[in-house]
C-alpha cells in the first residue's frame, strides 16, 4: 500500500514537471520593455601631424573613407602609387554626397586662408611693404586657388602630394631648429661663463646621469631588451612571457593595426625618464624631445619598409626577426654626438655678431632721425608760439576803440584845425619850423599869412580861400603849369 502511494505521489509530480517545461510563454509587452541603450563608440581621435592644414587633411580623408569604393581602394593602393596621384584619381567615383561635402570643406579652408593673407597684408603693409600674392599663395599649394568652389581630382593630388612632402621636411625642420637652439646655448655659455664657476658646473656635469646614459639605456632603443623592459615595468608583465604580437595590440592605443609616430614616442618615456627629470633645473626638456624625435625616426627608418611612416603588426614582426633586434648596436646619445659641427657653430657666430651689427646701426639712425624729429617739432613750436603772440596782438588792437576826431565848424575864409588820430598834433604844429612860433597877439590875418609863407617854403601849393570863386581856379590852373 506505501508503495503504490509512493508511485502514485512520484507519477503526479513528474507530470507537473512535464507540463511545466511545455507550457507556453507569457507573452511580454516588448514595447514597455526599455532595451538598454548602446552607446556608439567614438572613434580614435586622430594624430595632429603638425602641419598648418592639419584639421583640413583630416576632415577630407574622414569623409573620403565614408565612401566605401574610395575606402576599399585605399586600403589596396601602395604608398608609391598615392604619391605618384593614382589615388586621386578616384575621386570621380565617390558619391554624390561626399564630392558636395568635400566642396564645402574646400569653400571653408579657402576662406580660412583669405583670412590669414588678409591679415599678413595689413601687418606688413604698415610699413609700406609690397605684398608678392602669388609668394603667398606658394605657401598654400595643397589648394588650387583658381577654382575656390569645388573640390576636385587636382585638389585631392596637391593635398596628398603636399602632406606627404611636408612630412617628410617636418623632422628635417625641427632639427634645424634644435640645431639652432643648441648653438644660441653654447654662445650665451661662452659669453656669460665665469671661469671659476664654469670649472665648478664642468665637475657637477660630469657626475650627471646624462654621462652614463649608455649604461642606464638597454643598449638600443626598439631592440628586443628595450621592448622587454617596457613590457615588464610598463605593463606589468612577466618579461619571461614576452610576445611581440601581444606587445604590439598593447601599444596600439587607437586600434587601427598601427603604430603611428606619437605611439613609437611613447613607448621610449621610460628610456628617457631614466636621464631627464623634469624638475632638475639642469635637465633641458628640449634635448629630450630631441632625443625623442631621434629614436623614433631611427626606429622607423629601420621597421617602416614602405615608407608610410606607419608600423603595421606585419612590419614589426618582421623587425622582431632580425639580427638587429636580437644584437643591436649601441646607442649615441646627444652627448655623444654633438648636434652641429665646429664650423657650423663658427658660421653661427658670426652670423650673431652681423645681426649685432646690423641692429647698432639701426639704433645709430633711429637715434640720428629721432634727433632730427625732436628738432623739428621744436621749431614748429617756436613758430606756434610766434604765431599765437601775432594772433593776440591783432585782437588787443581790436579791443582797443579809436575815438573819432571832432567836428570843426568853419566860419568864413578860415582854415579849419586838423586833428590826426596817431599823435593829436594841429598841423601847424608839425609844418612850422622849430624857431618860429606864433605870437599870441598875431591875427587871424597875419596868422593866415604866415602859413601861407611855410608852405610856400616846403614846396607845397597854397590854398585860395581868400579868392573870389573864379580866381581860385585860375590861380590853380597857374600851378599847374611846368
Amino acid at each position: 500500500m506505501c508503495w503504490s502511494r509512493a508511485l502514485v505521489t512520484g507519477s503526479v509530480l513528474l507530470l507537473v514537471q512535464l507540463l511545466c517545461s511545455e507550457a507556453v510563454p507569457i507573452s511580454m509587452d516588448k514595447t514597455k520593455v526599455k532595451e538598454p541603450e548602446k552607446q556608439p563608440e567614438e572613434p580614435p581621435a586622430s594624430v595632429d601631424t603638425g602641419l598648418h592644414y592639419d584639421r583640413y587633411l583630416r576632415e577630407v580623408i574622414d569623409f573620403l573613407e565614408k565612401d566605401q569604393h574610395f575606402r576599399e581602394k585605399l586600403h589596396n593602393t601602395d604608398m608609391e602609387d598615392i604619391k605618384q596621384g593614382k589615388l586621386a584619381k578616384e575621386l570621380d567615383f565617390v558619391s554624390h554626397h561626399v564630392r558636395t561635402k568635400l566642396d564645402e570643406l574646400k569653400r571653408q579652408e579657402v576662406n580660412r586662408l583669405r583670412t590669414l593673407i588678409k591679415a599678413k597684408q595689413d601687418i606688413e603693409g604698415g610699413n609700406d611693404i609690397a605684398l608678392d600674392h602669388q609668394a603667398l599663395l606658394k605657401q598654400f599649394e595643397y589648394l588650387n586657388h583658381m577654382n575656390p568652389h569645388t573640390f576636385e581630382v587636382d585638389d585631392l593630388d596637391r593635398l596628398i602630394k603636399s602632406a606627404t612632402k611636408d612630412l617628410e621636411n617636418y623632422d628635417k625642420e625641427r632639427h634645424e631648429e634644435f640645431k639652432r637652439y643648441e648653438m644660441m646655448k653654447e654662445h650665451d655659455r661662452r659669453e656669460k661663463k665665469e671661469e671659476e664657476h664654469y670649472e665648478e658646473m664642468r665637475k657637477k656635469h660630469a657626475d650627471h646621469p646624462k654621462k652614463l646614459f649608455p649604461f642606464c639605456v638597454v643598449l638600443h632603443f626598439g631592440s628586443q631588451n628595450q621592448l622587454k623592459e617596457v613590457w615588464e615595468e610598463a605593463d606589468g608583465l612577466d618579461p619571461e612571457d614576452f610576445d611581440p604580437k601581444t606587445f604590439f595590440n598593447l601599444h596600439d592605443t587607437n586600434g587601427d593595426g598601427f603604430f603611428d609616430e606619437q605611439e613609437l614616442e611613447a613607448l621610449f618615456t621610460k628610456e628617457l625618464e631614466k636621464i631627464y627629470d623634469p624638475t632638475n633645473e639642469e635637465d633641458d626638456m628640449v634635448e629630450m624631445e630631441e632625443e625623442r624625435l631621434r629614436m623614433r625616426e631611427h626606429v622607423m627608418n629601420e621597421v617602416d619598409s614602405n615608407k608610410d611612416r606607419l608600423v603595421s603588426l606585419d612590419e614589426f614582426l618582421v623587425a622582431t626577426k632580425k639580427k638587429e633586434f636580437l644584437e643591436p648596436d649601441s646607442w649615441e646619445t646627444l652627448e655623444q654626438n654633438q648636434a652641429y659641427t665646429d664650423e657650423e657653430m663658427r658660421e653661427f657666430e658670426e652670423h650673431l655678431a652681423q645681426q649685432e651689427q646690423d641692429l647698432n646701426q639701426k639704433a645709430v639712425d633711429l637715434q640720428k632721425q629721432r634727433d632730427e624729429l625732436e628738432r623739428q617739432q621744436e621749431q614748429l613750436n617756436a613758430q606756434k608760439i610766434e604765431l599765437q603772440q601775432a594772433v593776440e596782438h591783432m585782437e588787443r588792437l581790436k579791443s582797443q576803440k579809436v575815438e573819432p576826431p571832432p567836428e570843426v565848424h568853419v566860419e568864413g575864409n578860415a582854415i579849419p584845425e586838423i586833428h590826426p588820430v596817431d599823435n593829436q598834433l594841429h598841423p601847424e604844429q608839425e609844418a612850422e619850423p622849430q624857431g618860429h612860433q606864433p605870437a599870441p597877439q598875431d591875427t587871424p590875418q597875419e596868422h593866415h599869412e604866415q602859413q601861407h609863407q611855410d608852405l610856400a617854403q616846403q614846396g607845397l601849393p597854397q590854398t585860395h580861400q581868400d579868392l573870389p570863386p573864379g580866381h581860385q581856379e585860375a590861380a590853380q590852373g597857374q600851378h599847374n603849369l611846368p
